[in-house]
């Protein structure tokens, strides 16, 4: 096993990037980067932490949006989520980010995502946190759809669950073993299976958590969305 041990040095010797890829997500990029703000604001002021947005394709209101929030952001037309992870995190990395937090625009992260983040990385030897997401409305899907997903879901600590929308990492890491590849959906899969591979350690825990948009739309053709949708279907 590779080892990222852990240190008291880490706040001093941390600076965070949150990569958000953005493809017309104006119905829900200022709440996202509300929630970004919020968790920034309770790391210590040791830590250097902000968004980057990466803009994929978008052809509504995103772009403003992010420029009255005054983040930086970036664009690209490459709908394809992978490629727009990998612009984003080596653009962090170049930048000087020693980790990099991932979430997805429809989503809002816990007020303590970041510094639950930090603490595993005090605690125990880290190269990558899996976090968990809680969904944010049930009113539009079928009581069915909602009691499966929650049978099959692991809300526990030791979970096995992949969400690019909360995943986070070691900047010399994701180098290591290539980065996210350029796969229109389970890039995020693909990237936890090549740390594994290589040996580095990787925290499951249902303390770093997000919530999660549940909308049918899917970004991805077998994303989160769609896993829902599917869901759904099956139930009508």
């Amino acid at each position: 096993m590779r080892a990222n041990k852990p240190g008291n040095d880490i706040d001093k010797a941390t600076t965070i990037a949150i990569v958000i890829p953005a493809h017309n997500e104006a119905s829900t990029i200022r709440a996202c980067l509300t929630s970004v703000q919020l968790a920034i604001e309770q790391l210590p002021s040791t830590i250097s932490a902000y968004p980057l947005i990466v803009l994929d394709s978008c052809t509504d209101e995103t772009l403003s949006l992010v420029k009255s929030a005054k983040v930086e952001y970036l664009s690209c037309d490459y709908r394809c989520v992978g490629r727009v992870r990998d612009l984003g995190c080596r653009h962090a990395i170049a930048g000087g980010a020693t980790w990099l937090a991932c979430t997805d625009a429809d989503s809002i992260v816990a007020v303590d995502w970041l510094t639950q983040q930090m603490a595993y990385l005090k605690q125990q030897p880290t190269a990558m946190i899996c976090g968990v997401v809680n969904v944010d409305n049930w009113a539009h899907l079928s009581t069915q759809t909602q009691q499966a997903y929650e049978a099959h879901y692991q809300d526990t600590m030791g979970h096995r669950h992949i969400h690019g929308a909360n995943l986070s990492f070691s900047s010399e890491a994701y180098v290591a073993v290539g980065g996210f590849v350029p796969l229109a959906c389970h890039e995020d899969v693909e990237l936890v299976q090549n740390f594994q591979s290589q040996g580095y350690p990787i925290t499951w825990s249902n303390k770093v958590r997000v919530t999660t948009s549940s909308r049918l739309q899917a970004r991805a053709t077998e994303g989160f969305a769609a896993f829902l949708a599917n869901l759904e279907n099956n139930h009508l």
